[in-house]
């Protein structure tokens, strides 16, 4: 028997029956205790909403004096606490061969249920041989219960802190309709397509559909398909028996075996050659990983989740991308937004990545100028957050107290026009003198561009330069920029 003293809590209005459970405990009282003896179910409760008292398991008669006993009783006990266990000894059945009632207590969340007859036993009750194995029974039950909520808290804990410390960042509706769809199809196990310019986060949503799923205590595995060589990614992804092929000393399990129960994210789906897809396919209609070799059926249970940046209609006109393979990854689809679509979340986003590369660094996160937090907010970012965390992550390394306008615009590779143009700057002293028109155009281009790189959008610039946007758009037109 365990070394720790079961503590129980004993429902019961009639002492003829409380002292035959007394009795029964009585050999047992080294490792067995009764902690209180209530007489109905509202005492009951309030005994086990005090966290001072300290039980385990509940013996409970199923009719009680007061309106709450039976089924509603255990209920209410369960809801308190799910890894108490409930022993109900009751008069309704001579023997244990009422399989209807029996069904009853354990759909309510009833661990075992004994009965008191016959009544003329007085010392014990009867069945004392079962009662009390079910109540050692019922405690080890209780302490795994325990030991599995304790070890999912601490899977919890560590998949908050994974999100924690990439979050998906912004405010903006864009954004706040993704987070929407990331919900939505996090509960369903269809495969999902997620598409979007490079750097907008395709790898951070993957990660948030699989960590709100139910897949989320399994592994998330996360497979760059542009950076395998083709002649490995078969192996890589399906793995290869032994003696398949020179070399193959032993077997190994493909990454697909290793997602099993969970989900396998595939980046640059699109780079996957044409023979990976038909196996591809393969695993998504019926789960089976056709192996390197293979002489057995190899199962597996798993979500593909795959990103791309490319267009894979072209490329199924191509003949480059299987159409079966296209339509069966692709019947949940989300499209990351870019950066200058939700340019309103900037600000947000920097000031998350200025404090967390100084935290990285134990440094107290530099100050940005108003003029710095302008070019920052105005800047169009081709790059996205990709592009955004590491700008951030070079002016946090190489600034002090303050991050300048100055730093900012060399950072962002940013050069300003002098306002006075001389001659030097036109030329070198090698140079022949230039005609005056292609010296105003190549001026006009120049600053045509820095205008354009420090504005939203097109509009602004024109506004910027006092130009109503369609002639905008023409000069840009004659200036070779659009």
């Amino acid at each position: 028997m365990q070394d720790h003293k079961i503590n129980l809590l004993v429902i019961e209005d009639e002492e003829f029956d409380v002292r035959r459970i007394t009795n029964t405990i009585i050999p047992f009282n080294k490792n067995i205790n009764i902690s209180q003896v209530v007489s109905n179910g509202q005492d009951a409760l309030n005994f086990l909403a005090d966290k001072k008292h300290k039980c385990d398991v509940i013996i409970m008669d199923f009719q009680i004096a007061g309106g709450l006993y039976g089924e509603k009783l255990i209920k209410a006990i369960r809801k308190i606490d799910s890894t108490l266990q409930v022993i109900v000894i009751t008069k309704r059945t001579i023997n244990q061969s009422d399989l209807y009632f029996a069904n009853q207590l354990l759909d309510s969340g009833a661990y075992w249920y004994g009965t008191k007859y016959p009544s003329d036993i007085e010392e014990y009750i009867y069945q004392p041989t079962d009662f009390i194995l079910s109540i050692m029974n019922a405690y080890e039950k209780r302490r795994l219960e325990i030991e599995k909520n304790r070890s999912q808290s601490k899977l919890d804990r560590n998949i908050r802190s994974i999100l924690e410390k990439r979050p998906l960042l912004g405010q903006a509706e864009s954004m706040l309709e993704l987070h929407k769809q990331i919900a939505q199809y996090a509960q369903s196990g269809a495969s999902v397509m997620i598409t979007g310019q490079s750097g907008t986060g395709k790898e951070l949503v993957a990660m948030n559909i699989h960590y709100n799923s139910p897949r989320k205590y399994e592994n998330f595995i996360t497979v760059n398909c542009a950076a395998i060589p083709k002649d490995l990614i078969e192996s890589e992804l399906f793995g290869f028996v032994k003696g398949s092929f020179t070399g193959a000393n032993q077997e190994k399990a493909g990454l697909f075996e290793l997602a099993n129960n969970g989900t396998i994210f595939l980046d640059e789906v699109s780079e996957l050659p044409l023979q990976a897809q038909a196996k591809l396919l393969r695993v998504l209609e019926n789960g089976e990983v056709d192996k390197i070799g293979r002489k057995k059926r190899y199962q597996v249970d798993i979500r593909v989740i795959s990103a791309t940046n490319s267009d894979l209609e072209k490329m199924m006109q191509a003949k480059q991308f299987r159409e079966d393979l296209y339509y069966r990854l692709n019947i949940l689809q989300i499209r990351t937004p870019a950066l200058i679509d939700h340019q309103e979340d900037v600000p947000l986003i920097v000031e998350h990545f200025i404090k967390y590369y100084s935290v990285d660094l134990g440094r107290i996160p530099p100050k940005l100028s108003p003029e710095s937090t302008d070019i920052l907010n105005r800047y169009h970012w081709p790059g996205n957050i990709r592009q955004l965390k590491n700008i951030i992550q070079r002016l946090v390394l190489t600034s002090e107290q303050e991050i300048t306008a100055i730093k900012v615009r060399n950072t962002l590779g940013l050069v300003e026009k002098s306002a006075q143009t001389t001659a030097a700057q036109v030329m070198s002293a090698n140079d022949k003198i230039k005609p005056l028109k292609e010296v105003e155009t190549n001026f006009r281009r120049d600053y045509f561009k820095y205008v354009r790189q420090n504005s939203k959008t097109d509009a602004d610039a024109a506004y910027k330069l006092g130009l109503a946007p369609p002639n905008f758009h023409r000069m840009c037109r004659e200036l070779g920029l659009k």
